[in-house]
């Protein structure tokens, strides 16, 4: 019973992080998919930049709103936006974008 236990205790613990872990993007294939399909509305990088459209977010301001999550950036992603084309990014892509967006995020002040 012991070991039963220690089992269902693993799978808890451990599972959903290695789940989390595989389905993490890739920062640096994120920003090229950034500059390659949303540099048209969006300023994708930290130059300070406003984007060519004016009502397009800066991707570093999505990522420095307070309590943004790659949960919330992925929700936002999958919501029709009027102002936004209908985009269909395939997962593995839509993961590696989110986490270019979160690299973006500015280091707290100390």
């Amino acid at each position: 019973m012991h070991a039963t236990l220690r089992i269902a205790v693993f799978v808890v613990v451990f599972v959903p992080v290695a789940a989390n872990a595989a389905t993490a993007g890739n920062a640096a294939d994120g920003e090229r998919y950034a500059k390659a399909h949303c540099a048209e509305c969006h300023t994708v990088d930290k130059s300070g930049e406003i984007s060519p459209d004016f009502a397009a977010p800066r991707f570093v301001d999505v990522a420095n709103t307070p309590g943004m999550t790659e949960r919330a950036i992925a929700v936002w992603l999958q919501t029709s936006h009027p102002t936004m084309p209908d985009l269909m990014i395939p997962e593995p892509v839509r993961d590696s974008l989110i986490a270019y967006i979160m690299s973006l995020k500015s280091l707290p002040q100390q």
